[in-house]
């Protein structure tokens, strides 16, 4: 393999990790990719280190050998399951030696760039998910409506007001805020019994389930490093959540006498 086509392998396993650690990947998933990738293609000396925000890579300088490194910063951010999907079953193809450096380079790049689920499908699976969430947890089929009808709320403030406009402390605390205010208004109009059951199923969207997941998998898999830092910005996330939640109800309380 000349220079340049090893140059070539360097940047897809560059690529590769950082699409997967943008996309919320655990941290053994993009070291594995990227070594696999290397080694698919012949070219070893591939040495990566990857933390939850950054990934530094480094390959050659063995028997005179062109010395390549690479640093990218990719700050914390949303899961998309679907890019992780199609990075991984990437890697199984170069493996296969169906994908030449070059083939491989520009279908990540076209992965980078695959646009979001329609908005309106977030805000109806968001929906789903509160009202399902809703009535798992004991509410009734009115109560889960109600959840649904705020989670579809929930979403579409997300997606056509705030439009990454705000941080994420700013973010979850009015959205944790909104769902209860909507709960509340829809408890009082009739529609759901329980605000409790309606209030819980509707902040659902809000929590960082695959987050939480990937941090404990990094901390089991001995990288407590990037662990720790996913689990923090849960905590974050969760901690934010809940005092929009308790901002709104201790004033519905107060208004209530209650």
């Amino acid at each position: 393999m000349d220079g340049p086509e090893k140059e070539t392998v360097f940047e897809t396993a560059a690529l590769a990790g950082e699409i997967l650690l943008a996309s919320g990947a655990e941290i053994f998933r993009v070291d594995e990719t990227m070594c696999r990738i290397a080694r698919a293609y012949q070219c070893g000396g591939l040495e990566p280190f990857v933390l939850s925000n950054g990934i530094f890579l480094t390959s050659g300088g063995a028997g005179g050998e062109h010395y390549r490194a690479k640093v990218r910063h990719i700050p914390l951010g949303g899961s998309r399951l679907d890019r992780i999907d199609a990075v991984n079953q990437l890697s199984r193809e170069i493996e296969q030696g169906l994908h030449t450096p070059a083939q491989a380079l520009e279908e990540l790049r076209r992965i980078r760039t695959s646009p979001q689920k329609p908005a309106w499908l977030q805000v109806l699976a968001s929906g789903l998910g509160s009202g399902a969430f809703c009535f798992l947890f004991g509410g009734s089929l009115a109560d889960a409506a109600a959840a649904f009808l705020a989670g579809l709320a929930l979403y579409s403030y997300f997606l056509f007001v705030v439009r990454g406009r705000l941080s994420k402390i700013a973010l979850n605390i009015s959205g944790g805020a909104l769902v209860t205010l909507l709960s509340i208004l829809l408890v009082t109009l009739g529609l759901g019994a329980r605000l409790d059951m309606v209030t819980v199923g509707a902040i659902i969207p809000l929590l960082p389930g695959v987050a939480f997941t990937n941090a404990i998998r990094d901390i089991a898999d001995e990288d407590y490093i990037s662990g720790t830092v996913r689990l923090l910005d849960v905590i974050l996330v969760v901690v934010c959540a809940a005092f929009g939640v308790g901002l709104v109800m201790a004033g519905y309380n107060a208004c209530m006498g209650v």
